[in-house]
Formats: structure tokens, sequence, C-alpha cells
């Protein structure tokens, strides 16, 4: 550990931090007995910087030296839900975990932190580092944490990255507009199957227009999971 960051390495991981906010990991996939030329690499880099107190704008970047195609079907929103996923499960935690650092002291985090596995140590090299670089904390001058939030402000995900994504808004906008048409379309079908006098149809043509209804239904429901994950959570 220098004030040029700190490296840690494991079997299948290695990790770099570079100050004052960037952090590498590498990790390696287990191959098993198969034997390859070139080892399965995943990428991640995570920039978090400090934009005011209790406030940062997180940057993550990955990739992988395999299975590249995988990013030509996929489009990039799908991956986004599941990191905001994350990102959102640790969020109220993170928050409360500042306020109490704030009340105790930077310098007595451990009292309340608990931090007793292997996969703490970076947490607790970072900690480390920051104290002896930094004071232990990042330097506000006066800067006093703001007061708690509304829940629908501190968990947005849709004004903080949607709305600013090319990607996520556009499939807000798309699965939006598709999930309507599928819903008028289900209605139109049910409609013509109840407006249809006996014998106009077949048995066959209004067990389809009835099949299709449901069909149409139920893909609109599917929609609607991927479209409230980017709407704000005051209209959910």
């Amino acid at each position: 550990m220098h004030i040029n960051g700190f490296t840690t390495n494991e079997p299948y991981e290695q990790s770099k931090f570079v100050p004052p906010c960037h952090h590498i990991l590498v990790s390696r996939i287990p191959e098993g007995r198969s034997a390859r030329k070139q080892p399965r690499l995943v990428f991640l880099i995570f920039i978090c910087i400090p934009v005011s107190p209790g406030n940062s704008r997180m940057i993550i970047l990955t990739g992988r030296n395999f299975a590249l195609w995988i990013d030509q079907v996929v489009p990039r929103w799908i991956y986004h839900i599941g990191q905001n996923l994350i990102i959102c499960s640790d969020m109220y935690l993170l928050h409360i975990e500042e306020k109490k650092l704030m009340e105790t002291g930077f310098s007595n985090w451990l009292k309340v932190c608990f931090v007793p596995t292997k996969s703490d140590a970076k947490v607790v090299a970072f900690r480390k580092w920051l104290k002896k670089y930094s004071g232990g904390q990042v330097d506000w001058g006066n800067g006093l944490l703001p007061p708690t939030p509304p829940r629908e402000q501190l968990m947005d995900r849709y004004w903080s990255h949607v709305v600013n994504c090319s990607s996520c808004n556009g499939a807000y906008k798309g699965l939006n507009a598709l999930k309507v048409a599928l819903q008028v379309f289900s209605v139109a079908a049910v409609a013509m199957v109840a407006a249809a006098k006996q014998g106009m149809i077949s048995v066959a043509a209004r067990n389809t227009l009835a099949v299709a209804a449901v069909l149409w239904f139920v893909a609109s429901k599917w929609l609607s999971y991927f479209y409230l994950q980017m709407l704000p959570l005051s209209c959910l």
C-alpha cells in the first residue's frame, strides 16, 4: 500500500485501487480440466466520484474476452437493469452507514462497520489507505451531510439514470408503446369475439382470437416488469 493505491491478488481475481476513485477488477473463470490457450477473463472498472456530501456519481465499465457475440444480441438496457438492481439494494444501507460514520467519527469506522470475512479485505484496505493519505475522509471543508431525502428520491433510478442513458430511455419509450399496443390488441380481439354473431366466424377463428387476446395480455404484463424497473418510484 502506498500513495498511488494498492493491489490485491486472489486465486481467480486481481484488483487494483487507483486513487482517488478507481477500482479495477479482473476475474478469471475457472476452466476445470479443460485447457485453453487464452483464459476467460471478466473485467470491471468501477469509478465512484464524490460530488458533494452524501452524493457520488458512479460510472461502471464492464467487459470480457469471450462470448462477445452476446453484446450484439442483448441490448445494453438489459444489463443496466441488473446493475441498477444491485446498486439500489445497497443504496439505503450505504446511506445509513454514512450517517453512522459521521456520528462516530471516521477514525472509529470499525466500531460501526462489521467486516469479518475475507471478502471484506478490500474495504479494510481502502479505509486504511484513506486514513493514511486523506485523513479518513473526503475533505469537504465544513460540508455536512444533507437530511435524509424521501425514499423516492434516495432510490430514484429514472431521473438519475434512465433519462440520461440513450439505451434505457429508448427502451423505456419503446416498451411503454408496445405494452399499450398489446393491451389494445387484446381488448380488440375480445371485443371482436363478443360482437361477432353466431355463425359469422368459424369456431376455429373464435378460438384463435381468444387465445391471441390472452397471449397479448400476458405479453403486456411481462413487458411491464422491465418497464416498471425504469419508472420513478413515485409512479409505482
